[in-house]
């Protein structure tokens, strides 16, 4: 698992967890011989993202946004977490997830069922962000729901409709009341930054290019990698500053989700 820092400059892996099994946990001769110190346990994948983006933020990395697939969206203890300390997120989540809206418990399941047969709902076509062939564009809508008083911003329900099939996807926001739904189509687009870290990382630097037989091992590949890449990204945002000063373009100036922090 690993968790990723993009911005207006490019994007990097700034830390990882090696998930391990129940199995595993529970045989701890097994563990021994791979070297797996005695306090490292079981957890769920969800728990490791959580304690990897507080750590960061522990550190003093700012975020304007965190996102994550549904595996991280379905975590209650991971929103109520960053909600606790007022940070945005914007969380896909699958159809078994329920929020409160008004008096009512409801299914995400069940307002996707309504949606895509409701002609009324009203749908604004928006990029969420740029793509290898120009802007990634969807149909949004956006409701807000249930969100405790003391929170300092907004619960929203996002759902994203495709063009060609209609297909839905719901995510989980929370937001200043501020936000635009241009900007949380946005900060939902953001997670692909993690899918270019890994596109970079294993087609040019070997990060699923190993053989190794231990858990220190694995974190001393794949930290390896994770430095070498931060030192090509490093390199490459010199130059491409460079470029854009020349013509004076300051592109973190510009309508963007960045920073963000992109777990999977």
């Amino acid at each position: 698992m690993f968790l990723a820092y993009a911005s207006c400059w490019g994007q990097g892996l700034i830390d990882r967890a090696l998930f391990l099994p129940e199995e595993w946990s529970a045989d701890r001769v097994r563990c021994q011989r791979a070297g797996i110190d005695d306090d490292v346990v079981h957890q769920p994948k969800t728990e490791l993202a959580r304690e990897m983006i507080l750590r960061a933020l522990d550190a003093g990395i700012p975020a304007r946004w965190v996102t994550g697939d549904v595996v991280y969206g379905d975590s209650y203890r991971l929103r109520a977490s960053l909600e606790e300390r007022n940070q945005p997120y914007v969380l896909a989540v699958s159809g078994k997830t329920y929020f409160w809206q008004g008096g009512v418990q409801r299914a995400v399941r069940d307002v996707l069922a309504a949606l895509a047969t409701d002609p009324q709902t009203a749908w604004a076509r928006l990029s969420a962000g740029a793509g290898n062939q120009g802007p990634r564009e969807y149909e949004w809508t956006c409701q807000p729901i249930n969100t405790p008083p003391e929170a300092i911003g907004q619960r929203y329900l996002l759902v994203r409709r495709t063009l060609d099939e209609g297909r839905l996807t719901a995510y989980l926001a929370f937001a200043p009341v501020t936000c635009s739904l241009a900007e949380l189509a946005l900060a939902a687009g953001a997670r692909w930054a993690i899918e270019r870290c890994f596109q970079e990382t294993k087609s040019q630097l070997g990060l699923d290019q190993y053989e190794v037989r231990t858990w220190h091992g694995w974190y001393r590949h794949i930290t390896l990698v994770m430095a070498a890449h931060a030192f090509l990204v490093g390199c490459r945002q010199r130059v491409l500053k460079k470029n854009l000063y020349r013509f004076q373009i300051d592109p973190s100036r510009s309508r963007s989700p960045w920073p963000t922090f992109a777990v999977g």
